[in-house]
């Protein structure tokens, strides 16, 4: 079954997938049945109707193939919140596992959606300065094509995307928005080093639990063993590793005036910017794979033998990126970077030469308003002048 979308983003018909092809499937099982005259009706029957139904499915499959179309849910800001399993059936982007889970754990889900738009926030932050900066479309996948090659562009989003799940379920968890989790009480007592487990420690076990069911589901609902499933999953929990292994200790003092006679402390989640820096390192320094089977297991291994085996915390990649340099209307997220913003001055990725790819690029002195001559005041604020000057803004020719 397959959906058509709203203007709000929800979908409001399911029926017989891709409706657009019946003439195609009229045509092919006519086809059919004149390639199979010898048989006789009953089976002739069973034939035109397999063959239907298989290309429906294949279709269906088709058109939701990309494990990152549930970040669809960022775009879906106007429609409230999603209270009920009605809502679950009409969201678009997810697969029927991914409504199942949406249905059982509703009050969830905004939590989800919250990281959905978490996800493209950082993704947008971290690679504000390459040549491919994470735009986003108003169809699914929201990061159009790029993401649907294994590329190490796709390896961070899919591993930003685990992440961020992770992260803002844990959040709900942690502020009481959830019946289902709470504070993660499983760390009390007094620490070795003599302070009182107390407070609220994040949940991260919930929200890691979570984010495995919710994002990982269609990679494992296939039951493959394929070399983009394995670099996909193996990136999800990347992302995932990013929070666990970064979680810190936060303390408060308790006495007589500020004195620390006694501290009380709990388990935090880094803030999201850290693990997306994480994650960005990770994806400097990611590895290409290739699929290869040991035994009857097949893993991913470094398609370069002088290279040292992968962590469970790098990033890993199929395929080679390409440059984004030019818009390419053929691949939906191609945009290129005519136009784009450059620094003159650098020589790295951010630089008008890379920045550009060689084509030049154009100077323009604009005025801009900015803050100046700040002053506090007793008490308590700070008063500015605001100041205008001209600076040089480079774009890409």
């Amino acid at each position: 079954m397959c959906s058509w979308m709203r203007d709000d983003g929800l979908t409001s018909f399911h029926g017989l997938c891709c409706f657009f092809f019946s003439s195609y499937l009229t045509s092919l099982c006519s086809g059919l049945f004149q390639i199979t005259q010898t048989f006789t009706p009953s089976l002739l029957m069973m034939t035109e109707e397999y063959v239907l139904r298989c290309v429906l499915m294949l279709c269906c499959a088709l058109l939701s193939a990309n494990a990152s179309n549930w970040l669809y849910l960022a775009k879906l800001s106007s429609v409230g919140s999603i209270r009920d399993e009605e809502t679950c059936e009409r969201l678009r982007g997810l697969i029927q596992r991914q409504v199942q889970i949406c249905k059982r754990s509703v009050e969830v889900m905004d939590a989800v959606r919250r990281g959905a738009q978490l996800a493209i926030d950082e993704c947008q932050y971290q690679f504000r300065n390459r040549r491919w900066n994470c735009s986003t479309l108003e169809t699914m996948p929201v990061f159009g094509k790029v993401v649907t090659q294994g590329t190490r562009e796709a390896a961070f989003v899919y591993a930003i995307s685990a992440a961020s799940v992770a992260f803002a379920v844990t959040r709900a968890c942690s502020s009481g928005e959830l019946e289902k989790c709470g504070c993660d009480h499983n760390v009390h007592g007094v620490s070795p080093e003599g302070f009182q487990w107390s407070g609220c420690s994040d949940n991260i076990a919930y929200g890691v639990a979570f984010s495995q069911s919710f994002v990982d589901v269609r990679e494992r609902s296939k039951g493959q063993s394929s070399s983009r499933a394995l670099m996909n999953l193996h990136n999800n929990e990347a992302g995932r590793k990013a929070i666990l292994s970064h979680m810190r200790v936060e303390c408060k003092c308790h006495g007589v005036s500020g004195s620390c006679e006694v501290k009380t402390c709990w388990k935090a989640m880094p803030p999201f910017r850290k693990v997306g820096n994480i994650i960005k390192e990770k994806f400097d320094g990611a590895t290409e794979v290739e699929q290869r089977k040991m035994g009857s297991t097949k893993v991913l291994v470094p398609r370069n033998s002088q290279f040292k085996p992968h962590t469970d915390e790098d990033l890993v990649y199929l395929d080679p990126s390409p440059d984004f340099c030019d818009y390419d209307p053929r691949t939906p997220g191609m945009l290129g970077t005519v136009g784009r913003q450059c620094n003159r001055t650098s020589k790295a990725i951010d630089g008008c030469e890379l920045m550009c790819c060689g084509r030049g690029f154009q100077t323009e002195e604009v005025e801009v308003v900015d803050r100046c001559s700040c002053k506090f005041h007793w008490c308590c604020y700070v008063k500015c002048k605001q100041c205008r000057k001209k600076v040089e803004i480079h774009t890409c020719r």
